[in-house]
């Protein structure tokens, strides 16, 4: 009787285990397929701008300005600028207050404490916002708010205020990851550090960041590959397409994605060729940034 219990047994654990084999199985083919998919539309996409794009793409598309009365001497020598110069600034902002919030965060802030929970929640929901609700907010406080922000003054659309505006939008990640790189640094670097003599700011400033300085450098990285191709935020904090000047930070600019959007709506065909080729040159800019991040995780990655 128990040869016959334990045989019936040994058969149904043999049929689960199979049943499960089976269903891991198809859950691995069905994500392969979804995986194939994405990849065949990426691809069909790519060729299609790169087919419309390519005869565009020349020195004098870089640094001519655009044109809506001859579009065939269009170029993008304004966005290009005005997108450049909206990653530097961008950065300026965003590296210093989101390392110095996660250093607190992560070191200083008694995470017991009801407020440092709530701003941890906080910074978790603001990462996921979509990006125009960010527009709107630098609408309402940078360009139009009752405070002059180092002269944007009410009402003016200028490359400072989109800098801002999307380095509002990317703060939060940029937090986030930076946290997640300092608390990638092992306790026992912090204790021997200590145990040395060392006060916990030195302790941070000599060994904490310069372990987690990668994994900032890369988040930090993605996170302006992400605002460089926002296209809500500029809309709304008045960035302009077909701009014949190159931006000031202090006067009005344009991005490629601004100039992209605006050639999509033109009527004549040749303006979607043109935005083609402006998209074909932000994958690229995008694809350069990207590997910069590999570039650094790889090279200065810390083996602990």
């Amino acid at each position: 009787m128990a040869v016959t219990e334990s045989a019936i047994t040994r058969k149904i654990v043999e049929r689960a285990s199979s049943g499960e084999r089976v269903r891991e199985l198809g859950f691995r083919v069905a994500l392969l397929g979804c995986l194939l998919v994405a990849i065949v539309f990426l691809g069909v996409l790519i060729v299609d701008v790169s087919v419309d794009g390519l005869p565009f793409l020349s020195l004098e598309f870089f640094y001519t300005f655009p044109s809506r009365i001859f579009p065939e001497e269009s170029g993008i020598q304004s966005a290009l600028l005005g997108t450049l110069a909206l990653m530097v600034l961008c950065a300026v902002f965003v590296v210093p207050i989101g390392v110095a919030s996660a250093v607190y965060l992560e070191e200083y802030a008694d995470r017991d404490r009801w407020i440092n929970r709530t701003i941890e929640v906080n910074i978790q929901n603001l990462a996921s916002v979509p990006s125009v609700v960010y527009g709107i907010l630098g609408l309402a406080f940078i360009v139009r708010g009752p405070v002059d922000i180092f002269g944007l003054g009410v009402g003016q659309p200028t490359l400072l205020a989109g800098a801002l505006t999307l380095g509002l939008l990317v703060l939060p990640i940029v937090i986030i990851v930076s946290r997640e790189a300092i608390r990638a640094v092992p306790p026992s670097i912090r204790e021997g550090s200590l145990a040395l003599g060392a006060t916990q700011w030195q302790t941070i400033w000599k060994q904490v960041l310069p372990g987690a300085l990668p994994g900032v450098a890369t988040g930090v990285i993605l996170a302006l590959s992400r605002a460089i191709g926002e296209t809500a935020p500029l809309i709304l904090v008045g960035a302009g397409a077909f701009q014949l000047f190159n931006p000031s930070i202090d006067g009005p600019f344009s991005a490629l994605p601004i100039q992209i959007f605006n050639n999509v709506g033109e009527p004549e065909d040749i303006f979607r060729d043109l935005a083609a080729a402006t998209i074909l040159v932000l994958l690229g800019i995008l694809l350069i940034m990207n590997s910069l991040a590999i570039y650094l995780r790889n090279r200065y990655e810390n083996k602990w």
